[in-house]
């Protein structure tokens, strides 16, 4: 295999070996970060004469799907790591998963949020654990040839693609930092989360919101196809909304106390019911055809 050797030093790094060095875009022009940062703000607000929703439409579609749905299982982990980082334990009295919590790595989770792009949850758990099992650490998946990254990956999809993606952040992160580490941007503001990952070429802000929301615990709002779709549905956001729009105006509205169990429950939502995911009703719903759609009727009471 492979020895990764790192970029030589004009002097030595007082870090230990499990510390971060300074951040990737540290060497940026502070001209660059100014504009970077009036940009952002420029565009923080695209609709500022649309107030929708309100604080209390949230808390209201909140609980309707916790009474629909139930907190989804496959971030209970997620929502524990919160309530211990924020103490925000709406709730978790109701919780008798037994599951402990579990603190990924940054760098895992970036990898495993790249991993379930375009594919099933069980499929990207199955291609990071295959992934993880071939691949002891990092620094190996980095020396090693992509075919056999590739077959590690398989089944989550898109195997060469999301190869040449993973071995490009392992190889830039590698070559601005001498190591494989994100743990520094666990002391980052939001923006500079934002600005960090940007750095590494194919991730999106989607991916990065991610990230900020599970990985980070931080209060952010990603928008996918589920959720951009049950936004415009909710009319939470105008005819006119792209995704960019929508989750810059999301993020402004929602209260941050409420932003990932919302986005949690959202998204579970849309995947499960076809009327208000804009999916249609030509095939069966997994939903009891007894159950009204919450979201509809949210939708009807504010016309």
């Amino acid at each position: 295999m492979t020895k990764l050797t790192k970029p030589q030093k004009s002097r030595k790094r007082k870090n230990s070996e499990d510390q971060c060095s300074p951040s990737p875009c540290s060497s940026s022009k502070s001209s660059k970060t100014a504009k970077l940062t009036t940009a952002s703000s420029n565009d923080s607000e695209p609709f500022p004469d649309f107030h929708r929703p309100t604080p209390e439409e949230c808390r209201t579609v909140r609980d309707d799907l916790l009474a629909v749905h139930g907190f989804p299982k496959e971030f209970i982990k997620y929502r524990k790591q919160r309530s211990l980082n924020h103490d925000n334990n709406i709730g978790d009295e109701d919780d008798h998963s037994g599951i402990d919590p579990c603190k990924e790595s940054v760098l895992d989770g970036l990898i495993s949020t790249i991993l379930s792009q375009n594919t099933t949850e069980a499929n990207s758990q199955r291609a990071f654990a295959s992934l993880k099992s071939s691949f002891p650490t990092w620094e190996s998946v980095l020396a090693a040839d992509a075919k056999l990254v590739e077959d590690a990956i398989r089944c989550g999809g898109l195997a060469p693609t999301k190869t040449s993606c993973i071995k490009g952040i392992l190889s830039s992160l590698f070559q601005k930092k001498g190591n494989l580490c994100l743990e520094y941007l666990r002391e980052l503001s939001i923006e500079e989360i934002k600005r960090e990952l940007s750095c590494f070429r194919g991730i999106g802000p989607k991916t990065v919101a991610c990230v900020l929301m599970f990985h980070l615990q931080r209060d952010d709002f990603p928008v996918d196809t589920h959720i951009f779709q049950i936004a415009k549905t909710l009319r939470w956001v105008p005819t006119a909304a792209d995704v960019k729009k929508t989750y810059l105006h999301l993020n402004r509205r929602i209260p941050d106390e409420l932003k990932f169990d919302i986005n949690c429950l959202i998204y579970t939502h849309g995947k499960v019911c076809r009327e208000c995911s804009g999916k249609g009703s030509d095939k069966p719903k997994k939903e009891h055809s007894d159950k009204l759609c919450p979201l509809l009727c949210q939708s009807s009471n504010a016309i």
